[in-house]
């Protein structure tokens, strides 16, 4: 079992940063791949961020590459997303998840456990 609590959303104007965190308890969250997922009103939830286990590996949606930088630490049973030059399209829920591996945690039907999500806005 892993439950995962995200923080650090909030309101942040156009061409700003974010930092937003995970923190997994339960002994698997070394275990498993992590990823962040967004869902924007009306729209489905993608996944924008996802890590491998030991953080070796990491893939990224296209909408985001070189802007969001996903990271873990496995010490203090925590992933991160750092999200920078935010731009309005960003805003949604931001939604933090676990997996047995990378392939099934970018993927919302193969996600294994899911946190209650952060509110993340972008004004123009």
């Amino acid at each position: 079992q892993v439950q995962l609590v995200e923080s650090g959303g909030g309101l942040v104007q156009a061409g700003g940063s974010l930092r937003l965190s995970c923190a997994a308890s339960g002994r698997t969250f070394s275990m498993s791949a992590m990823g962040w997922f967004r869902q924007a009103p009306g729209k489905e939830r993608e996944c924008v961020a996802a890590i491998t286990r030991s953080g070796s590996s990491t893939v990224y949606a296209d909408s985001v590459k070189g802007r969001f930088t996903i990271s873990r630490d496995n010490a203090k049973n925590t992933v991160y997303l750092q999200m920078n030059s935010l731009k309005p399209e960003d805003t949604a829920v931001y939604y933090c998840a676990a997996g047995p591996s990378l392939q099934t945690v970018v993927i919302v039907t193969t996600t294994t456990y899911w946190g209650q999500g952060t509110q993340v806005t972008v004004a123009s």
